[in-house]
């Protein structure tokens, strides 16, 4: 991304999305040298070389991305958390660009070797998954909202798992804009597909355009429904 590209105005979102390619040695060492330290230390706690690769993927993805907005190399981007960091203990909150020109919001998601980015003027979250397994969603199902269940239970079996990873990454989504991800318990807020009005207040969250297999979501703060645009990232290799 050569030019400047504009922040979304009020309740808009762009929406990166991203195939992560296999990095050969010479891309991936590239790649892991506009890494800031935090995220070389997170890479290195990757148990396999194909997670690791794709977590340098992604936040290269996530650089790129930003230095379009901000005009800043990639490389120079100073990335933080907007809570407090406990000792001994990972960063929390949500993740905020350091010393941008302007304000700036993104959040960053990537599952099985897709990667979305979503940025805006203010607070948001965005999450991608793959489409998981109907044992994954039985397993599950007592942590959800009481109508979040009862909505699940009332869908086909053959469409059961592909309604629960939407209503999932719905809820990550409003869980990484609030800054506090899985931390706050599942059951609290209501994320259903039935009834979005009792969505939280203060809050736009909606479902995102997805490759096949996949399920994506963005949450907004604000009180308007916000729209997408989904973008997509030339290869990062």
């Amino acid at each position: 991304m050569t030019r400047r590209t504009s922040v979304p105005g009020e309740a808009a979102v762009d929406l990166w999305l991203l195939r992560t390619p296999d990095l050969d040695e010479d891309a991936l060492a590239r790649a892991w040298r506009l890494l800031d330290d935090t995220e070389r230390r997170r890479a290195a706690t990757f148990a396999t070389p194909r997670g690791r690769a794709r977590y340098v993927a992604a936040h290269l993805a996530l650089r790129r991305v930003l230095a379009g907005y901000t005009g800043v190399p990639a490389e120079a981007l100073r990335l933080g958390r907007a809570g407090a960091v406990g000792e001994g203990s990972r960063p929390r909150g949500r993740p905020v660009l350091c010393d941008a020109p302007a304000p700036v919001h993104f959040s960053l998601s990537h599952s099985h070797g897709v990667v979305a980015v979503a940025v805006a003027a203010t607070e948001v979250g965005a999450d991608v998954q793959r489409v998981c397994s109907l044992g994954t969603v039985e397993a599950c199902l007592a942590r959800l909202h009481p109508r979040e269940r009862a909505e699940l239970c009332q869908v086909a079996e053959a469409d059961r798992a592909r309604a629960f990873s939407r209503l999932w990454s719905r809820k990550e989504a409003y869980l990484k804009a609030l800054g506090t991800g899985l931390s706050r318990g599942l059951a609290a807020d209501y994320l259903g597909e039935a009834d979005t009005g009792a969505h939280p207040a203060g809050w736009s969250v909606r479902d995102a355009p997805a490759p096949p297999g996949y399920a994506a979501a963005t949450a907004l703060r604000g009180l308007t429904p916000h729209t997408v645009t989904v973008r997509q990232l030339p290869d990062v290799s």
